[in-house]
């Protein structure tokens, strides 16, 4: 749950994650460094007493901006997740969480649970995801969405980190316009593929509906 609140003119966004407290800690450290690393980001605003959040409520300052417009804003922002891949290359997986390449031996991580899924879907996404697993990880933001990127006066801001981990890069450039260069040698039907796979998994349980139209979608781009 995500409100917008106003304290004396000051403008701030408070969410309530359902995370365990292990996983919204790592998500916060995460934030913190990215904004270190020069990335607009929604740093927590503490408690009285010094608390990041308080039972999983979190409460941060208001970004500005709007959705990326122009190839301009999307490169922008293919430098932002850069900055962001760089500087956290060595960070261990968040708690409770999986990558897709551990999840070609693994059943369950984050909000994928193959267990649940049928087994022909479960092969489909891991067929899907093969080919982008190869060379580092890092942390991803895992739900870029138009959305979740802001842009202010050539600055961008990536929100809503509730779906990050550590994975290959290749899952924050999928969905990204096809006429953006990304870096990395996949090309751009592989990079679809993988992560409209991804989607399928991690909304199998939460949106089902949602997850088996991405199924179909997946099932046709891989015949």
């Amino acid at each position: 749950m995500v409100y917008r609140a106003d304290r004396r003119g000051e403008q701030f966004v408070v969410r309530r994650s359902g995370r365990s407290q292990a996983a919204l800690e790592w998500e916060l450290d995460l934030i913190a460094t990215v904004a270190a690393a020069g990335v607009r980001a929604p740093t927590a605003v503490a408690t009285a007493d010094g608390r990041r959040h308080d039972h999983g409520i979190v409460v941060h300052r208001f970004i500005d901006g709007v959705p990326p417009r122009s190839r301009r804003d999307w490169l922008q922002t293919v430098i932002a997740l850069g900055v962001v891949h760089e500087a956290t290359a060595s960070w261990p997986q968040r708690p409770g969480f999986a990558s897709a390449r551990d999840l070609m031996s693994q059943r369950r991580g984050g909000d994928v649970d193959l267990d649940a899924m049928p087994t022909t879907a479960v092969d489909a996404v891991r067929a899907s995801w093969r080919p982008v697993l190869d060379g580092p990880q890092c942390v991803i933001h895992g739900d870029l969405g138009q959305g979740n990127v802001l842009v202010a006066e050539d600055d961008v801001a990536l929100i809503d980190w509730d779906e990050a981990r550590v994975d290959v890069p290749a899952f924050d450039f999928a969905h990204l316009p096809e006429n953006i260069p990304v870096p990395g040698q996949w090309g751009r039907d592989t990079l679809v593929t993988a992560g409209v796979a991804w989607e399928t998994a991690t909304c199998w349980i939460a949106e089902p509906d949602y997850a088996a139209r991405r199924l179909a979608e997946l099932q046709a781009r891989i015949r």
